[in-house]
């Protein structure tokens, strides 16, 4: 693919005083982030206003997706103190809003759901004006983990299904489309009062016809809220970009998802499935009231 597009050059500011004080509480801390691990594009935008996605359970992952910046490998064990230092750093942060994610681990029994539980409720005891979306992996398509979550105290439940289905065997290699469609489902069916969200990419090799599939997927499973990005090859060992859409095709995918009746989407180039996520909530709620 040739380089990058005009529209897809970002100015970066490294002089922002916040930046250097985000990356110190983060190591401070030892704490992960997706910005860090996945290379982020949006990393210094978020960075510069206090604002980061909080990666669980170390930044190895148990999975090798062909689209993913993260490292795969065998992971240690979660970090017994991590939940609560997460806690403190929302705090110190001062955030009204936390995203938490986490890399996948199908070593653990329950895919890490517990550990989820427990960062959520330690924000919530020590920040209780925070609200709290959880970005999780499929689990295995294990019920029961995603009902542990759900008995937690979270406003978003996220679960991105990254691209159409007939690109699962070279994009996603050990996931599933219909499971993941089926957790978005069943989380709505056990949990009616939270908002449901979904992401993916664009640049894979996908048709605008399976791009419309996928948002009829999705709203059939009950999604709330869709965020939709330009795929970046975060390293020459992942999958290489097969288009750079431009805004304005965007835009047509972003109408396309708005007249299927999705309470909210946010679709652009730069757009990531964390980014502005207490933006993207506020906007649902706008449209609800």
């Amino acid at each position: 693919m040739d380089k990058k597009p005009s529209w897809l050059k970002k100015k970066i500011r490294l002089n922002n005083s916040n930046i250097s004080k985000v990356k110190k509480l983060l190591d401070s801390s030892h704490l992960h982030t997706v910005c860090q691990s996945a290379k982020c594009p949006n990393i210094y935008e978020c960075f510069s206003k206090k604002t980061a996605t909080f990666m669980l359970m170390g930044d190895i992952c148990t999975r090798n997706c062909g689209f993913c910046g993260i490292e795969s490998g065998r992971p240690r064990p979660p970090d017994s103190k991590e939940c609560e230092n997460i806690a403190k750093a929302v705090k110190e942060m001062g955030l009204l809003y936390v995203v938490l994610t986490s890399v996948t681990r199908d070593d653990i029994d329950d895919g890490g759901a517990s550990h989820f539980y427990k960062a959520a409720r330690c924000i919530k005891e020590l920040n209780p004006d925070t609200k709290v979306e959880c970005l999780i992996p499929d689990f295995k398509g294990n019920i029961a983990s995603l009902k542990k979550i759900l008995s937690g105290d979270l406003d978003v439940l996220n679960h991105n299904v990254e691209t159409v289905k007939d690109n699962y065997s070279k994009v996603r290699k050990n996931a599933d489309y219909r499971r993941s469609l089926k957790l978005l489902k069943n989380t709505k069916e056990i949990r009616p009062d939270i908002y449901t969200k979904s992401g993916f990419m664009l640049g894979l090799g996908e048709t605008i016809e399976k791009v419309k599939e996928l948002l009829a997927d999705l709203k059939e499973s009950n999604v709330d809220i869709i965020t939709i990005g330009q795929y970046l090859q975060p390293s020459p060992d992942n999958i290489e970009v097969s288009k750079y859409y431009r805004p304005e095709e965007f835009e047509g995918i972003k109408k396309t998802a708005m007249d299927m009746g999705f309470t909210a989407v946010e679709a652009g180039p730069f757009i990531r499935s964390s980014y502005c996520a207490e933006a993207v909530l506020d906007s649902a709620l706008r449209q609800k009231e």
